[in-house]
């Protein structure tokens, strides 16, 4: 039975497409266990996610919409063929155990290396700039797992709607793979978002420059998904602070507020929101959570709300109505029944973050359900 502590969050909520059962949502987890070459998905993956089904909706792991689009080793696409067929393993084994899921649709900027890139060049952002830190490259340097990141290159203006037909594709893919719907990933100091920050949009052309035109690109993307998808099926990440590469904008008590209000009355699924939280390397703050609150007015559709989250917070967030639906990220992976976890108030599994990154089944699917303590899941 679901306690009182923590019954708003066990409240049926409806999108405009779909109603949802619970406001316990399992946020989107690079966890790079894609094939290398391919970067497709494998029957494990089908395993992994049919086990966190009872999510209210579940938002996959952050997936390339192309291979300019890649950042990172051993993560997923949804643009060739052979990607859409071992998603199909997923969504059907996430449907079959009664589940939701969609498809996060992403192009890291600059967070990468040219060993991604399909011709070696630099990568592209909204200008040139050079992230701060390393890029994880896995096994594809003679330098090692990781390597500093190179300037990246303003993209052109003339290659704009090529990446906007980059979006498109990956959308229809999405749709072909089964997913209920795509979150169009436009957070975390990625490409779209660097073209939102100030510090890493210095561009002179109709996307640069004032904020309606650093806005311009994010708004471009969801009409672009839009055209493909029914808007009640596309959901919009967005953080405010945080994110690899270590830049921010300018004024993000303006920006931020403003990007949502321009995703208002478009009758998306949803906007998906990450407050400044230590997982981001922002931190949190007062000013972080102002600048959340600002966006949740902005924008007049279904608010999820992300970013360190323990239950009690969440529920309270949902029942005085900050959020409408709150997602988790560590706590499902080390919990894949976690709504049960929930209601029973515990006990919960501590995640293993020596397995959060490459290799297999440990700490991958070997988390055991609530009934099943002694029990791990056994491998198909």
């Amino acid at each position: 039975m679901t306690d009182t502590q923590h019954s708003a969050l066990f409240d049926a909520l409806d999108l405009p497409q779909f109603t949802v059962p619970n406001r316990i949502w399992m946020a989107p987890l690079t966890r790079s266990r894609s094939t290398a070459k391919d970067c497709e998905q494998t029957p494990l993956h089908a395993l992994y996610y049919s086990q966190r089904a009872s999510a209210g909706l579940i938002v996959s792991e952050a997936t390339q919409i192309s291979h300019e689009g890649q950042g990172y080793a051993w993560t997923p696409g949804i643009f060739t063929d052979g990607q859409v067929e071992s998603w199909k393993l997923v969504t059907d084994a996430v449907h079959n155990a009664g589940g939701r899921i969609f498809c996060q649709l992403w192009h890291v900027g600059a967070i990468s290396h040219p060993v991604f890139q399909p011709d070696g060049k630099a990568p592209v952002s909204a200008s040139a700039w050079t992230p701060e830190g390393e890029a994880f490259v896995g096994d594809r340097h003679e330098d090692g797992p990781t390597v500093a990141f190179g300037e990246a290159r303003a993209l052109p203006l003339d290659q704009i709607p090529r990446l906007l037909d980059d979006y498109r594709h990956a959308a229809r893919c999405a749709a072909k793979a089964g997913f209920d719907g795509v979150e169009i990933h436009a957070a975390n100091n990625y490409l779209i978002d660097q073209f939102i920050r100030s510090e890493t949009n210095t561009r002179d052309d109709d996307y640069g420059g004032n904020l309606d035109n650093r806005l311009r690109l994010l708004d471009e993307v969801v009409a672009a998904v839009t055209e493909v998808l029914p808007a009640g099926r596309v959901g919009v990440r967005l953080s405010p602070m945080g994110g690899p590469g270590g830049t921010s904008d300018a004024k993000p008590e303006e920006s931020y507020p403003a990007a949502a209000a321009k995703l208002a009355g478009r009758g998306l699924a949803y906007l998906h929101v990450v407050r400044p939280n230590g997982q981001t390397g922002s931190g949190g703050s007062e000013e972080g959570d102002s600048i959340v609150g600002a966006m949740r007015e902005a924008f007049d559709g279904v608010f999820v709300a992300n970013g360190d989250f323990e239950p009690e917070e969440a529920a309270a967030w949902v029942g005085d109505g900050r959020a409408d639906a709150v997602t988790f990220g560590r706590e499902f992976i080390a919990n894949p029944d976690l709504p049960a976890r929930i209601a029973a108030d515990g006990p919960y599994n501590e995640p293993d973050a020596d397995t959060f990154y490459g290799g297999g089944a440990e700490g991958y699917v070997d988390y055991p359900a609530l009934n099943k303590i002694d029990d791990p899941l056994p491998l198909e």
